[in-house]
């Protein structure tokens, strides 16, 4: 079954998932952030049909998310390298995860987080990058920004 296209929605989130957001894609992504970088590990690892990792490596490269280079001329394999733009979805995976790890996970988070500066296991919390605060959804305030086409983004506050 094919989804609806948000291409032209006018939302970064909907945008985001126009990329991303076909759960394949997102554990693909998990791998790659994980250092997997060739096809057979994918899936073998994901146990996905080779088509469907074939139409998903295809997406993620055509996105900028990931790069293929040879690494092996006959015959002709690629790795699948995360770009800048891939990288950038850790926060995002991370986030998906640590939600996964408290709402989902029955016997507790399958992988954990060590920081290497510390040593301690950690999770990622928000803050705001001007002040250095932790940030809690209760204390943020929603704001039309430069890219809005009109103000029905934001719902009328009741």
């Amino acid at each position: 079954m094919r989804r609806t296209s948000f291409a032209d929605m006018n939302c970064s989130l909907a945008q985001c998932l126009e990329v991303v957001g076909e759960w394949w894609t997102l554990l693909i992504v998990r791998d790659a952030l994980l250092g997997v970088t060739r096809f057979d590990d994918f899936r073998s690892r994901l146990g996905i049909a080779r088509n469907v990792l074939t139409q998903r490596l295809e997406h993620l490269v055509e996105h900028g998310i990931l790069t293929r280079e040879p690494y092996q001329e006959n015959p002709v394999r690629h790795d699948y390298r995360l770009t800048e733009k891939g990288r950038a979805l850790w926060l995002v995976v991370t986030a998906m995860r640590q939600w996964g790890d408290e709402w989902a996970a029955a016997d507790g988070p399958p992988i954990q987080l060590r920081h290497k500066t510390c040593g301690h296991l950690m999770t990622v919390e928000p803050a705001c990058s001007e002040c250095g605060e932790p940030v809690h959804r209760g204390e943020l305030r929603a704001l039309l920004g430069p890219g809005a086409k009109d103000e029905s983004l934001l719902p009328n506050p009741r």
